[in-house]
């Protein structure tokens, strides 16, 4: 080691032999320990990590109350990507976790007579001023809550304003895709419906406050996509939607739910009967016979809890005779529906993929449809399209109901180019005579 100027050895740049902490203070390379709260803050960690797992061990699980799957746990073959995995896991699973947000949203609104941001991660959550006039909003900058707080107690589903302002790709691929579909299933000598569901902010609008972040380029989108739309001769449900909110004298969407009512069932129901075989609903006489009640799906995304609540109808095909069915409120596997007969119902068979706003629609589409079998296209990736393909192979029209949001978002694995492929590599694999 070489000798310093003093002739003792030269020492800098050579760490102590003791912990920065046990240091003069006025040592260059003292730093504090900071024990209290470095242990305050392991601990923390420590219970926001380990909760989850010993809630698991003990057999409590956190429900699936978002409206979506809870985030898995990270696999250790995903590097680096396992530690950034692990806080949104821990988050999704915290034993209690609607308590928690029920508590925050409690004492935001008693205590600070505001509502709780409860929004998605971003540099300026909930305070991003709506674009001006002219102006552009930055698709990386926004912060759109979970859940839009309209006027008079409504709530809106965040998504249908992310969807349109942070795409997954633009809209021109979205139709390109939905196109290759379309052309896939004619080609195989099968005719193709398309009907699309809208969003509860396109529907019912007038609760939405005046500006709401995500405003000026949700409504960009939204108008680009319907327009666009009209290109594959889309089933357009808007007006018939608003035209049944005005007899009854309230939307058909319920105040605190992101999903239509059993109205908007009968009127996609309505609508796919007449594509496949025109006219067959002019005698349909449909009447009230019941009502539901059911957890709504928005306000615990806030913290809260609420109900939705509804009408079921009698459809009576023929004019006299109700053949609604009270089917399971699911289609994650083929549902088939074989049961309708007679005057005003379709004999056409059907191949139908569809989403959540289907389930409203399950009863009517079985009172009508001689020969349809329904499938939730979120199940369609298993095997890129293929099962779904030689399902629907097995039908003479290949209906699919899609939900705006998802349209404009882009983000549907019925989108994906594998999928389309597959599905239509089946039908051409079997075409029709």
């Amino acid at each position: 080691m070489a000798e310093g100027p003093t002739g003792g050895n030269d020492v800098r740049g050579v760490l102590p032999p003791v912990h920065e902490s046990l240091l003069p203070s006025a040592h260059p390379l003292y730093r504090p320990r900071h024990a209290g709260r470095q242990l305050l803050a392991l601990v923390c960690a420590a219970v926001f990590f380990t909760a989850p797992v010993l809630a698991m061990a003990l057999g409590a699980r956190q429900a699936e109350f978002e409206n979506r799957k809870l985030t898995e746990f990270p696999g250790l073959a995903q590097g680096w990507g396992f530690l950034t995995g692990l806080t949104p896991w821990a988050a999704d699973n915290l034993p209690f976790r609607a308590d928690a947000l029920a508590a925050a949203d409690w004492v935001s609104r008693e205590l600070f007579g505001e509502p709780p941001a409860f929004d998605r991660a971003g540099p300026d959550v909930g305070v991003l001023p709506p674009a001006g006039p002219g102006e552009r909003e930055d698709p990386e900058a926004l912060a759109v809550p979970d859940v839009i707080e309209g006027d008079d107690g409504w709530l809106y589903l965040g998504d249908d304003i992310v969807s349109r302002c942070d795409q997954a790709q633009p809209v021109d691929e979205t139709i390109a895709r939905l196109r290759a579909l379309r052309d896939g299933v004619e080609r195989s000598g099968r005719r193709f419906v398309l009907i699309v569901g809208p969003d509860k902010t396109t529907v019912v609008p007038e609760y939405l406050p005046d500006h709401y972040v995500g405003q000026a380029c949700a409504e960009e989108v939204a108008d680009e996509l319907w327009r666009r739309l009209t290109e594959l001769d889309a089933v357009d449900l808007r007006d018939e939607l608003r035209a049944w909110g005005e007899r009854l004298g309230r939307p058909v969407y319920p105040r605190l739910d992101a999903h239509w009512s059993d109205e908007g069932g009968i009127v996609l129901t309505n609508r796919l009967a007449q594509a496949v075989e025109p006219g067959v609903s002019e005698g349909w006489k449909i009447d009230p016979v019941g009502s539901w009640e059911t957890s709504a799906d928005l306000p615990p995304l806030i913290g809260r809890s609420g109900l939705a609540q509804g009408h079921t109808y009698a459809l009576r095909p023929d004019g006299r005779t109700d053949l609604t069915r009270d089917l399971p409120f699911e289609f994650a596997s083929p549902v088939r529906m074989d049961t309708a007969s007679g005057p005003g119902t379709v004999d056409t068979s059907v191949g139908y993929l569809g989403d959540s706003f289907t389930l409203r629609a399950l009863r009517y589409l079985a009172a009508v449809f001689g020969d349809l079998t329904a499938l939730h296209y979120g199940e369609v990736g298993r095997d890129a399209g293929r099962s779904a393909g030689r399902m629907l192979a097995e039908h003479e029209v290949v209906a699919v109901q899609i939900v705006e949001r998802t349209l404009a978002s882009g983000n549907s694995v019925l989108l994906d180019p594998e999928v389309v492929d597959g599905i239509t590599a089946e039908l051409a694999a079997r075409p029709l005579r």
